[in-house]
């Protein structure tokens, strides 16, 4: 719910005024509701009831650690002898994609494929006046017209190293529980910096980050090599990248060609030419093949207890959801009226985000909803218990942990209404640049009378003038929208409330506000975060000395929630450990994993979905569509050549475990070669955050045989087309490495 810029939330301490720690029996109420009644923490007798209930050997998932790889599993299932040199392909091959997916090497001369939605911005942002990039598509017909993406950025995994006993050896006596694994983690990062300056010195290439496995259960230390020089090579146009727009959104069957190429170079100016890439499948895949998956998929809450999903069904994810909805509406409605004006501004890849997380949280919430995945969870957590007390040492440290989660989501709830007003303040594509400047001149302000260092307002100062303007009349609206949820969290007696609106309406206040104010100017804006800007007389400033101290005050009392709760976390992640072992592997945490699964056709209601779609499909999708702007086609597709095949498979569903981030990882085939490019899921895997299944959940995948046939016939990107090929001759090693 909450985002916050790292180095600002470090400074936020110091502006709040002193943290108060709620007790869970007396945390206020606004006095016009009605307090629920308390939740007893559930017992081993409250989990009886699913007691019965059927497991599955994976409901933990499939997201494989290459360190801990299932060796023997992959023997059984596949008859696939996975040795050293198997997961060093495929471990060298594949990327972390600096956008937050995923990417992979596809050919001996550094060239990198993607998917075209973790593309846009920097599509965008090396497009030149009157171009339009994403509209038109892009392809670079040599390697001198490969443009350069600014700040973009791949990393490579070559090592991982388990840092548990090190992390934990820095424990803290002196603090108390609840703010040990936050310190824990403070230490980790601490510790990944000091890994990282000791690798930097022999080799500049080198980043270290020390990841939490089993919500902090376990550490471990991957080293990356950074390339950052990467290069657009190959784009299509939006409406063939995102063909069926927000409408078809983790839908299937699907018709999108939502790949993107990219060229990474070394400091010299050359391509890079990695020691591992994956070869391109002439054949692609077939129903039934195993395939595997190898990505670095954003976070799961597999390990997340019953309580902890029951206050996600009832609580969060609705409220999130409304939050949601009310901004979406404004910036589709925004969007329509100033078509050129939003994308000047980068309105549509934001609403598309917008609409992406939407739709993700609505699938999770249908799960929790769902008659099965709880009950499901029940059963799973009734067993851990049961393994805990079967032994003494476990249960004297690890008994209570379930209680006390569950006495954390009362204190949550308590607090939740007044927490969503709050909700996505600093977040630049949700909420107001307005606002976020003034908290950002409010803050800076503060530390500068509090003798804060230079090089600790310097940084504040450049996070703060990275922000960008948005339209005054998309301000007026969210700014708006802020202090009305704001007054409704608080209610309209309250003092902050009246100080803030007076006798004047929230868009009263907004509108004067954004006309006056000199924060809709970056350029004025520097000028003020550069002198005093509490004493500027700036419009904002009355505002957000309103705002501010509310602000602080709610996000140290979540601070405190999520601290106490992260410990809990980490304790019954050392207990699953204990229990478990490496057989259940750990939520994803946006670092490298192996996905296993097979191309598999599914039924709906009776209806089979079939395992494959063409681009016939996405024919019949246009022409049925009469004009309508979600399946529109660009000309050069309407008048693809005649030796087009359209039978030829666009998209395909398999079984392999992903989750956000996910985008744009390899589908490959036993032999590590390219079949597809995981882009999306279906609506049935979205519950696969909280627990994996494969009867309807799906992976979405674009068919690499898809993705040749575009290439060659519509773009004529036969170049480009021929280094995809020619790695099917020429195996990696023979290429030269680094």
């Amino acid at each position: 719910m909450r985002w916050i810029p790292l180095f600002l939330m470090a400074v936020l301490v110091a502006c709040a005024p002193p943290r108060e720690i709620v007790p869970v029996t007396s945390v206020p109420v606004r006095s016009d509701t009605t307090a629920r009644p308390a939740v007893t923490p559930p017992t081993q007798a409250a989990l009886l009831p699913y007691a019965d209930v059927p497991t599955g050997r994976f409901d933990g998932g499939k997201m494989w650690t290459f360190d801990n790889p299932p060796v023997a599993y992959f023997q059984e299932e596949y008859g696939l002898t996975v040795d050293s040199l198997w997961l060093a392909r495929a471990r060298g091959a594949s990327l972390r994609f600096g956008t937050g997916c995923s990417a992979s090497f596809v050919s001996a001369m550094g060239l990198i494929m993607t998917n075209h939605h973790c593309a846009r911005e920097s599509i965008t942002e090396v497009e030149e006046e009157g171009e339009g990039l994403l509209d038109a598509g892009f392809l670079a017909t040599s390697r001198a017209e490969e443009r350069a993406v600014e700040d973009l950025y791949v990393d490579r995994l070559m090592a991982i190293d388990d840092v548990t006993a090190e992390v934990y050896a820095l424990d803290r006596a002196d603090m108390p529980p609840s703010a040990r694994a936050a310190e824990r983690d403070r230490q980790a990062e601490a510790l990944g910096s000091r890994l990282t300056a000791e690798a930097k010195a022999t080799d500049s290439t080198r980043v270290v980050e020390v990841v939490p496995l089993y919500n902090g259960g376990r550490y471990a230390a991957y080293t990356y090599e950074r390339l950052d020089d990467v290069r657009l090579v190959m784009a299509p146009e939006l409406q063939v990248g995102f063909f069926g727009g927000d409408w078809d959104n983790f839908t299937y069957p699907r018709y999108n060609l939502d790949v993107a190429f990219f060229r990474a170079y070394d400091k010299a100016g050359r391509p890079i030419r990695p020691s591992h890439y994956f070869r391109w499948s002439d054949d692609g895949a077939a129903e039934g093949d195993p395939v595997f998956v190898v990505g670095s998929g954003g976070s799961t809450s597999r390990l997340a207890t019953v309580s902890q999903l029951e206050y996600l069904r009832d609580h969060e994810l609705p409220a999130t959801l409304t939050l949601l909805d009310k901004r979406a509406r404004i910036l589709r409605e925004y969007v329509d009226a100033n078509p050129e004006e939003a994308d000047a501004y980068d309105l549509r890849n934001a609403y598309f985000s917008l609409q992406n997380t939407r739709k993700s949280l609505q699938g999770q919430l249908d799960g929790l909803q769902s008659d099965w995945l709880i009950p499901r969870k029940g059963a799973a957590e009734l067993a851990l218990q049961q393994k805990i007390l079967q032994s003494d040492s476990l249960s004297a440290e690890y008994r209570s942990v379930f209680g006390e989660l569950a006495a954390v989501q009362l204190s949550k709830e308590a607090s939740l209404e007044t927490a969503q007003a709050f909700a996505f303040f600093l977040n630049p594509s949700l909420s107001s640049r307005i606002l976020a400047r003034a908290m950002y001149g409010y803050v800076l302000t503060l530390i500068r009378q509090r003798g804060a260092p230079p090089q600790q307002r310097a940084e504040i100062r450049e996070e703060a003038l990275e922000i960008e303007s948005f339209p005054p009349e998309l301000e007026k609206q969210l700014i708006a929208l802020r202090i009305s949820e704001l007054r409704d969290a608080l209610g309209p007696q309250d003092a902050s409330v009246r100080r803030l609106l007076g006798d004047s309406t929230p868009e009263e206040v907004a509108a004067l506000l954004v006309d006056s104010t000199a924060l809709k100017d970056s350029s004025s804006f520097r000028v003020l975060l550069d002198k005093n800007y509490l004493t500027s007389g700036d419009a904002s400033v009355e505002a957000i000395e309103v705002i501010a101290p509310l602000y602080f005050t709610q996000n140290q009392q979540l601070e405190s929630f999520e601290e106490r709760e992260q410990a809990l976390n980490s304790r019954l992640g050392r207990a699953r450990f204990a229990v478990y072992g490496h057989e259940v592997p750990p939520d994803a945490t946006f670092s490298p994993r192996l996905s296993d699964g097979r191309v598999l056709a599914y039924e709906v209601d009776g209806y089979a979905i079939p395992p494959f779609t063409t681009y016939f499909g996405l024919y019949e999708r246009f022409y049925a569509s009469s004009g309508q702007s979600e399946w529109t086609l660009p000309e050069r597709w309407i008048d693809a050549p005649a030796t087009f095949d359209r039978s030829t498979p666009l998209n395909l569903v398999s079984t392999n475990d992903i989750t956000g981030g996910n985008s744009g990882s390899p589908l490959l085939n036993a032999d590590l070669e390219i079949v597809g490019l995981i882009f999306d899921s279906n609506m049935q895997a979205l519950p696969n955050e909280f627990i994996y299944t494969d009867g309807q959940a799906r992976s979405v995948s674009v068919d690499s045989r898809g993705i040749l046939a575009a290439l060659v016939e519509v773009y004529g990107a036969h170049d480009l087309a021929g280094e995809l090929l020619r790695g099917m001759d020429r195996p990696a090693e023979e290429a030269g490495g680094r």
